[in-house]
């Protein structure tokens, strides 16, 4: 291994001991531009679509996941490449596999194989492990332009039940199922052309501004103006429909294979817009406040990210209010509308989501967006529904759902204390987005345990009330816990069997370089301490183990991986770079940098893992899974003696290979 398919010995003893270990998810977390590409197809980013793509998702099966994390897979930006600011219904057409549109009978040659060429040959030659996001979005969209070309050629010219004729009848179905989201789109980037504007807000023309959000006497003249723009400029919004089809084709493929392999696609509900999108609904949105993150462990400063806030007078209808109605009785507003037809459709597109930040769901932090410093504003902000005063935020009291006798004032307004009781019917009230999400995930056949909350070092008491209604747990980074503090969050110990456990994420330090840290100013020690009282339940022993540990290179991860098996939490999420031994960050949060969100897996990742695999340089599945067995204790270890003694084979045989 890993060259070849791996042998049944390991599949079998893997799948044995993670159910052993009441793991239920084994989930690999990666971003799109970082899947590897194929030395024909590489343009310079990666796709989950492109066959190198998928030849890494089967992989990664073998290894013994059962699901992959994907990030935001929205439209960016040319000068932003971070999904979490990509578009919240339009897919992302950069992971259009462009080489299979070459296929003459899935998709009529739409590309030339010489087009691809061009694209691949014309890629920086920079690092094969960094995306080329600048590169690849003019290159994707002068290809795509191309194959829209071809397209309409083929389509006035092949007759009927010809390879383009067949396209043709799916891309009319899609363009009908997906009117909506679709035109309204489309529009943007024919409006920042018309104006020569890259964003809505700098447009001369306030109507075309407010073009999808007009006041009432505006109305009229914005629907004419919208047909307007829909007849003089009808075959730029079909091409924008076009790509959008291809995109989404390509996902449903991917799906289906998927499902074959038994591999669960989760997608990522972001908590951000981008400007298209708060172009389009800026009539749900409060124009007073935006949505950051206070203060706190994770960031100190706090981080204002600009992000609109839904508007809570819109939730439900107001005659639901009017009636004084409990929230579980009222008609559903315009907000909840949006939230369901946003969840709705990425329900129908992945076995399940990661919630990006539950908090802008239940207790979003917001700060002024009048104010010059948005740091300041930030760090002086409030949270949504908890604010019943009318000292700093008096705007937010018609918001409040918490009153001021339930305020802990001796504690700052982002603690999590901050709120310190609710009733029921006040948690509901908290829970009105959340509950859409929930409607949505039964409407589409998902339990709520599909649902993953990016719950990381903040729990406010509204968010924690509204997650245990659901049985929802958490985040436990475990790299970040504080191994002096018994109650952490992030220690394995104090785990719930609904946590999501990881060594990392995307936006933390790959394990392998804080290792080296950690054996550079003497830390290893403590986390060796640590894991060896994790790991070794017997005292005899343990302190040889913790040396072991201290001074092995390469073992004290094994063991801090070994950790996320041997604790109650039945959810593991991996990173990609913390398997494959990388040591190079992916993202610095609150940073902007062409380096955030490019890292990528290298096209020679497999003799990459084996020989990283030979040193105990990248995660040893089999090595942890033997390692937690054996923390259970004596009885447990007699009880799995020969799938442990199977496993310790296995994990010996992948560092000869």
């Amino acid at each position: 291994m890993p060259r070849g398919t791996l042998p049944d010995e390991y599949r079998r003893h893997v799948t044995a001991a993670l159910e052993a270990l009441n793991v239920r998810n084994l989930v690999l977390s990666l971003h799109d531009p970082s899947f590897p590409g194929l030395p024909g197809e590489d343009g310079g980013r990666g796709s989950p679509y492109t066959e190198g793509g998928r030849r890494f998702l089967e992989f990664a099966r073998e290894l013994g996941f059962n699901g992959v994390q994907l990030g935001p897979q929205g439209l960016p930006s040319e000068d932003n490449a971070s999904p979490y600011d990509g578009t919240l219904f339009s897919r992302n057409v950069l992971n259009v596999a462009l080489a299979e549109l070459t296929d003459a009978n899935t998709w009529g040659a739409l590309l030339t194989p010489e087009r691809v060429e061009a694209v691949v040959a014309g890629r920086s030659a920079g690092r094969e492990d960094r995306a080329h996001h600048r590169y690849a979005f003019r290159a994707w969209h002068e290809a795509l332009e191309e194959a829209w070309a071809t397209f309409q050629r083929k389509r006035a010219e092949d007759a009927p039940g010809s390879p383009v004729a067949r396209l043709a009848e799916r891309f009319s179905a899609f363009q009908r199922e997906n009117r909506e989201w679709l035109e309204q789109d489309a529009l943007y980037d024919v409006l920042c052309q018309e104006h020569a504007r890259p964003y809505w807000k700098e447009w001369p023309s306030r109507a075309d501004q407010r073009l999808w959000s007009p006041s009432s006497d505006e109305r009229a003249a914005s629907v004419s103006r919208r047909e307007e723009l829909l007849e003089q400029h009808r075959e730029r919004v079909e091409a924008y429909a076009f790509r959008q089809f291809l995109v989404h084709a390509q996902h449903v493929a991917l799906r289906e294979r998927t499902a074959a392999w038994g591999l669960k696609l989760y997608g990522d509900l972001q908590i951000g817009f981008s400007p298209r999108d708060v172009w389009a609904h800026q009539g749900l949105l409060l124009a007073t406040y935006l949505m950051g993150a206070p203060p706190s462990r994770t960031n100190p400063e706090g981080q204002p990210w600009n992000y609109p806030v839904l508007d809570p007078s819109q939730y439900h209808a107001p005659h639901g209010h009017a009636a004084g109605l409990e929230t579980a009785q009222r008609q559903p507003g315009p907000v909840l509308w949006f939230m369901a037809a946003r969840v709705n459709k990425m329900l129908a597109e992945y076995d399940g989501l990661r919630v990006d930040h539950p908090h802008g769901l239940v207790c979003p932090w917001v700060y002024r967006a009048d104010l010059p410093d948005a740091l300041y504003a930030v760090q002086h902000g409030a949270r949504l529904f908890s604010s019943p005063d009318l000292l700093e935020h008096p705007a937010l009291a018609a918001y409040a759902i918490a009153s001021p006798e339930q305020l802990e004032r001796s504690v700052p307004r982002h603690a999590d204390g901050w709120v310190r009781e609710l009733s029921p019917a006040q948690v509901r009230r908290y829970s009105a987005l959340f509950d859409a999400l929930i409607a949505a995930a039964h409407a589409n056949g998902r339990k709520v345990s599909d649902l993953l909350c990016e719950v990381l070092s903040t729990m406010p008491y509204p968010l924690q009330r509204v997650l245990e209604e659901y049985g929802l747990g958490r985040f436990r980074v475990t790299q970040k816990a504080d191994l002096g503090n018994p109650r952490d969050v992030y220690r394995t110990e104090n785990a719930e069997p609904a946590d999501w456990v990881m060594l990392g994420n995307h936006d933390t330090k790959p394990i392998w370089l804080l290792e080296e840290g950690w054996r550079r100013t003497g830390v290893a020690r403590a986390q060796a301490e640590y894991l060896a009282w994790r790991l070794h339940p017997e005292e005899e022993g343990r302190e040889a183990f913790a040396r072991r540990l201290e001074e092995e290179p390469g073992l004290l991860v094994q063991a801090k991986f070994a950790d996320l098996f041997a604790c109650r939490a039945e959810n593991v999420m991996v990173f990609f770079a913390d398997l494959l031994g990388l040591k190079e960050t992916y993202n610095v949060p609150g940073t902007v940098s062409e380096e955030n969100w490019s890292l990528r897996v290298s096209s020679e990742y497999r003799r990459e893992y084996t020989e990283k695999l030979e040193r105990d340089g990248a995660l040893n599945l089999p090595k942890a899974l033997a390692l937690a067995l054996r923390a259970g204790g004596e009885e447990a270890r007699a009880r799995h003696r020969e799938l442990i003694a199977g496993l310790e084979r296995v994990a010996e045989a992948l560092q000869r290979e």
